[in-house]
C-alpha cells in the first residue's frame, strides 16, 4: 500500500520509490549512450543502500560524492536518501586542503568516487579515520588499493529496503562562497521539497499535491514531466537542485560527458535526446552556448525553457540566444545554498527585463543591516531574507548559522547576503553580495554591477571586480577581464565604457587582461584568488 504523506513531512526517499512504482518503465537517466530506467535506477539504488549500510554506515552518516555528471552520481544520491544516509557533494576542483577539510569537516563515513580521484584520496585517507568505505567508479584509472568496485556495490539485493523514513533525513550542500574554507549547508528533506515547488510548478508551486498518493497519481498520469539538461555539475546547487526537481515530478535528467563544458556536446544532447529544459549558471554557460549556436545550427524544437541561477545573466545573451530560438522562455532565478526562491525574472522574445530586475519571491523581505524591514520604493538598500522552508543552517558552525539564520520579529529568515532596494510597485533590484561590497571614497560599489557592464562590451569575454587598499580610496575599484577574442582589450576603451553607463566613482582606477579568472565549473568565481591577482599586477600601493 502507498505510504500517504503529508504536505509538511516529506521524504526523498519516499518519492523516489514511489517514482519508480508508477512509473518504472519511464526514462530517469540519459547520458551518453547509457539510459537508466526508473525501475532501474530504483533497483540499483536499492542494492548501493544495502551495501553502503552492511558496509557499517547508519542512519545519519555522511556519504561523500567525488565524481563528474554520470548516472552513478543520481544513483548514490537515491540510495542515500532511502537508506537515510546524507549526500555530501564533493567539488572535484578542490586541492587537498579544501578536500581533507570536506571530508573531515562532514564526517563522512563513505565515498562513492571516480577512479581517477584515487590518488588525491590516497593522500588524504591516512588523515581520516572516519572514512572507512571506497566505492570505485570505472574511468579508465587505477583507482584506490582495497575500494570496492560500482559492479560489486549493486551485486546484492536490490528489492525495496522496507524500512521506515523521517521528513527530517538530511541533504548536505557544501558551498564554496567567495571567503574561507566551504560551508556544509544543512537541508531537511522535506524542505528541499517544498521551497523547490513541493511538487506543484518549481517557479509558482501552483499545483501542490496533498499527499504522497495525489503525487504518485499525477506522476502516472504523466503531469509535469520535465526533461531537463543540467549544464551546470551535479556537485554544484543548482545543477542538484534542478536535477532533483525533474526527478521528483517522474521526469529525467539529460547529461553529457565532457568534464568541461563542451556547448557543442551540450547542444548535440539537447536535440538527440529531445531536452525540454536547461539548467545553466549565468554568462559563463550562456555565452559559449551562444557561440556554439553561432557556429551551427541544432534542432531546438523541444526546448521551451533554460534556468539561470547563481550569477547575473546579461540581457545582451539572452536576447541573442532567444533569436536562434524565439519560442524559448529564459527565467532567472534568484538563489542560493542557503536558500531558493528569492526571486525570479522571466525574459521572453516579446520581453526583456534590465540586468538583476526580478519579481520578488513569495515569504521574501528586505531588511536594513540593523534588521529593519525596508520599505518598497525608499530606494534604501537591504539584505534579501527568506523564510519559511529554508536550511538548519551550517553543519558544526553555530556562529555562522546565527549570522545567516538569524530569527526577526519571531520569525527565522535565510540572509546568504545579497543586497537590494524594492521600488514601489514590488520590483527587487539587486545590487550584489555584501560580503563583496567596495567602500571607495565612502561610495559603497557592489562588483557585480560593475562586471555586468564590462561584459557588455565586445571585446570582454567575462570580468571580476575588487576592490584593493588604496591610501587615498580606501578602496581602489579593479577589475580583471579575460579578451573576447586574440587582441587584449584597451583599458582606456573598457573605463569609457563603464563610465558611459555607471557613475564616475564606479568606473575601475585599473582594469587588467589576463588568461583566465579562475571560475570554478559551477561558474563561481574565485574572489581570494583573484583579489591575489589583482594585487599582483598592481604592485604596490
Amino acid at each position: 500500500m502507498t505510504k500517504t504523506v503529508k504536505q509538511d513531512i516529506w521524504n526523498l526517499g519516499d518519492v523516489f520509490e514511489g517514482v519508480a512504482r508508477v512509473a518504472s518503465d519511464r526514462e530517469a537517466v540519459l547520458h551518453e549512450d547509457t539510459v537508466l530506467t526508473w525501475g532501474e535506477l530504483d533497483r540499483q539504488s536499492n542494492a548501493l543502500a544495502r551495501r553502503l549500510l552492511e558496509g557499517g554506515a547508519g542512519t545519519g552518516d555522511k556519504v561523500a560524492i567525488y565524481s563528474y555528471n554520470r548516472p552513478e552520481y543520481t544513483v548514490t544520491l537515491a540510495a542515500c536518501f532511502k537508506a537515510r544516509l546524507v549526500p555530501v557533494n564533493i567539488n572535484y576542483r578542490y586541492r587537498d586542503e579544501e578536500l581533507s577539510y570536506i571530508f573531515d569537516n562532514s564526517d563522512s563515513v563513505a565515498v562513492v568516487f571516480e577512479a581517477g580521484f584515487g590518488p588525491n584520496l590516497e593522500r588524504l585517507r591516512g588523515g581520516l579515520p572516519k572514512l572507512t568505505q571506497f566505492v570505485q567508479l570505472d574511468d579508465g584509472e587505477p583507482g584506490v588499493a582495497g575500494a570496492i568496485t560500482w559492479e560489486a556495490a549493486l551485486s546484492g539485493d536490490d528489492g525495496p529496503l522496507g524500512n521506515e523514513r523521517s521528513p527530517d533525513d538530511l541533504l548536505f550542500l557544501y558551498t564554496g562562497g567567495t571567503t574561507g574554507m566551504p560551508k556544509g549547508v544543512m537541508w531537511r528533506q522535506t524542505d528541499i521539497w517544498t521551497s523547490l515547488g513541493g511538487g506543484g510548478d518549481p517557479l509558482t508551486a501552483e499545483g501542490k499535491p496533498a499527499d504522497l498518493d495525489e503525487h504518485l497519481a499525477k506522476v502516472e498520469a504523466g503531469e509535469g514531466l520535465m526533461r531537463l539538461m543540467p549544464a551546470c555539475p551535479l556537485m554544484h546547487g543548482t545543477g542538484l537542485l534542478t536535477a532533483l526537481n525533474a526527478l521528483m515530478l517522474g521526469g529525467s535528467i539529460v547529461t553529457v560527458g565532457s568534464h568541461t563544458l563542451d556547448a557543442h556536446a551540450l547542444w548535440r544532447a539537447v536535440a538527440e535526446k529531445k531536452v525540454n529544459s536547461i539548467a545553466i549558471v549565468g554568462d559563463v554557460f550562456a555565452r559559449p552556448m551562444l557561440e556554439a549556436l553561432d557556429e551551427q545550427s541544432y534542432d531546438l524544437a523541444n526546448l521551451f525553457i533554460i534556468v539561470s541561477s547563481g550569477v547575473m545573466w546579461s540581457p545582451e545573451n539572452k536576447k541573442a540566444l532567444l533569436a536562434h530560438h524565439p519560442g524559448m522562455v529564459l527565467v532567472d532565478s534568484l538563489g542560493s545554498s542557503e536558500a531558493t526562491g528569492f526571486g525570479s525574472s522571466i525574459t521572453t522574445a516579446n520581453e526583456t527585463y534590465s540586468i538583476g530586475t526580478f519579481k520578488i519571491g513569495d515569504r521574501v523581505k528586505v531588511f536594513s543591516d540593523d534588521d529593519r524591514e525596508i520599505e518598497p520604493g525608499s530606494q534604501e538598500r537591504g539584505r534579501i531574507a527568506r523564510s519559511g522552508a529554508i536550511p538548519l543552517g551550517y553543519y558544526k558552525d553555530e556562529e555562522k548559522t546565527a549570522r545567516t539564520f538569524p530569527t526577526i520579529d519571531g520569525v527565522r529568515y535565510s540572509i546568504p547576503g545579497d543586497y537590494a532596494r524594492v521600488e514601489t510597485d514590488g520590483t527587487m533590484i539587486l545590487l550584489g553580495r555584501g560580503s563583496g561590497c567596495i567602500n571607495t571614497g565612502g561610495e559603497k560599489v557592489f562588483p557585480e554591477e560593475i562586471e555586468e557592464i564590462l561584459k557588455r562590451h565586445e571585446a570582454v569575454e567575462d570580468a571580476a571586480v575588487v576592490g584593493l587598499p588604496d591610501e587615498k580610496w580606501g578602496q581602489a575599484v579593479t577589475a580583471l577581464v579575460t579578451a573576447a577574442g586574440d587582441d587584449s582589450p584597451e583599458e582606456t576603451v573598457l573605463r569609457d565604457h563603464v563610465r558611459s553607463v555607471l557613475a564616475g566613482y564606479k568606473v575601475p582606477k585599473r582594469i587588467f587582461t589576463v588568461e583566465s579568472l579562475g571560475r570554478s565549473p559551477s561558474g563561481k568565481m574565485d574572489y581570494k584568488g583573484v583579489t591575489a591577482k589583482a594585487k599582483q599586477l598592481a604592485g604596490p600601493s
